[in-house]
């Protein structure tokens, strides 16, 4: 399989809509990304392509975060959803996705990433439970993980809150 990694386009919402709520159990990451989107809270969605058949096989979203580092605000996004088409799981396409975007963050000069996620899988990518913990979040514990972007410097001082887009809270925080 060769995949393309590119911006989402307004014609990609109803496959990436659809591939969300095949990819998970219940509606909730679909319905976080139209609310994300109806807010304007995204900052990033790119999908990749299956070049040959043309169906999208995959999709990264990350949305708009208020962070503070001693009492000032830093730019930080959070990653969610992640979502792959279950034909094409464990072909690279998920870490092509999470690679290609934080590159693209990192030059658009996001300092910080957050994700609330599998330890196991996105530690890989240099998300860890450390750069996360001080924040003050509904979701903090050993699976909000961050990563420093900008080279990995963060500023130095006390942690304050980390809060996701209204979208999450809207849809009960289950995310």
């Amino acid at each position: 399989m060769t995949i393309a990694i590119r911006p989402a386009t307004g014609g990609d919402v109803a496959a990436i809509d659809a591939l969300l709520r095949k990819a998970f159990p219940d509606a909730g990451e679909a319905m976080l990304v139209q609310r994300l989107c109806i807010d304007g809270d995204m900052v990033l969605t790119l999908v990749a392509d299956d070049e040959e058949t043309g169906s999208l096989a995959g999709v990264i979203v990350y949305s708009r975060m208020a962070v503070e580092i001693a009492g000032k605000p830093i730019a930080a996004v959070a990653l969610a959803p992640l979502a792959v088409d279950a034909g094409q799981r464990g072909q690279g396409v998920a870490e092509a996705l999470v690679r290609a975007s934080l590159a693209q963050l990192e030059g658009a000069g996001a300092m910080l990433v957050f994700v609330l996620g599998d330890p196991a899988y996105y530690e890989r990518f240099g998300f860890s439970a450390d750069w996360a913990r001080g924040f003050a979040s509904p979701y903090a514990g050993d699976y909000l993980l961050a990563l420093p972007l900008q080279g990995g410097a963060m500023p130095c001082g006390a942690r304050g809150a980390a809060t996701h887009a209204s979208a999450f809270a809207q849809l009960g925080g289950d995310l």
